[in-house]
């Protein structure tokens, strides 16, 4: 049947109006003065764990912040149902300015970044001496992300009673990192895990490593409140381990101010995010050489200035090469 007549005006059509017509646009935000600040402990499909005060406080983005995303280790603010009861939701309404970010691609032409943790000071980099074989070219991809990104390296080597470090210590000595050697009696009995808390305290921690070093079963020993399922397996064919980490997690260190942060087993770390330029900046015995160099220098070509630098003895050769090596990993796979 026909609803209007054969002559019919415009303005005589009902029309439904539409929902983008009618909210008014503005680029002007409440700034949220009363907001509460948090913290990011995890992120599970939109929904995030914060930490407000003394309260485990679940809540979503604000459609205000568009496609910026918190991750663990994010300062925020929040407004509404901050109780924490159950089926309460609050609403993050602003992600303070990061002081570090840990950052990295599935591959080295992958052009889209992930941002993995916020705020740490450190980046523990956790490998096993045997079962499965150490990776050293994932160690030093973890390293130019970690001084790429403003954290401070940290090498934790597990499984010692299977195979000694030395080999391994030495091919990281020139670089300075401090190190932590870990056996399964040592943790059986606490002593490691004495000894990896003296590099924690007062700090942010993120812990990284492949499936099957003994990440997540060093993190139950240092938060045994907070146990996490370990892996217990390594695959006989592959060396490698299952995931049993499926999402970063920021847990509190008892009877300290610092935190540790467990993050999914890596099977890759891409470094397409990573500008060689800013990796200079961790080697400062080295920085000053680099005032001679040609405009975009890599630091790692002929006309570089710093091959002249370190000639005249202003720093170790070794340091120079530990950085070219770190340099190269962009150009290498973790296996080569």
């Amino acid at each position: 049947m026909r609803r209007y007549g054969k002559h019919t005006d415009e303005d005589d059509i009902r029309t439904r109006p539409g929902r983008r017509n009618t909210r008014p646009r503005t680029n002007i935000r409440p700034k949220h003065e009363d907001a509460a600040e948090g913290l990011v402990l995890t992120v599970d499909r939109g929904r995030l764990t914060c930490l407000v005060e003394d309260r485990v406080v679940m809540a979503m983005k604000a459609r205000e912040l568009g496609r910026k995303a918190a991750v663990v280790g994010d300062r925020v603010a929040l407004v509404g149902d901050m109780s924490g009861k159950k089926d309460t939701l609050a609403r993050i309404v602003r992600i303070e300015e990061r002081t570090s970010v840990l950052r990295r691609t599935a591959d080295d032409d992958d052009p889209f970044e992930r941002v993995v943790v916020a705020n740490a000071d450190q980046l523990a980099i956790v490998t096993a001496l045997a079962d499965p074989e150490p990776r050293p070219r994932l160690i030093d991809r973890c390293l130019v992300a970690a001084y790429d990104g403003g954290l401070d390296p940290l090498l934790v080597l597990t499984k010692s009673d299977l195979a000694p470090p030395d080999k391994l210590l030495e091919l990281y000595g020139d670089l300075d990192i401090p190190y932590v050697v870990t056996s399964r009696a040592e943790l059986d009995s606490g002593a490691a895990v004495a000894r990896v808390r003296e590099q924690l305290d007062g700090k942010i921690t993120a812990f990284v490593g492949h499936s099957g070093v003994g990440k997540t079963t060093l993190v139950n020993a240092l938060v045994p409140e907070e146990r996490r399922r370990t892996t217990g397996h390594v695959n006989a064919v592959t060396g490698r381990g299952r995931h049993t980490t499926t999402s970063a997690l920021a847990l509190p260190l008892s009877d300290s101010d610092g935190w540790v942060i467990d993050t999914p087993g890596l099977r890759s770390f891409g470094l397409h995010h990573v500008d060689p330029s800013r990796v200079i900046h961790a080697f400062p015995d080295l920085e000053p050489g680099t005032e001679g160099c040609p405009r975009a220098c890599s630091h790692d070509e002929q006309d570089c200035a710093l091959d002249a630098w370190v000639a005249e003895g202003h720093a170790d050769p070794a340091r120079l090469y530990s950085l070219r090596r770190l340099l190269a990993t962009r150009e290498r796979k973790e296996g080569d």
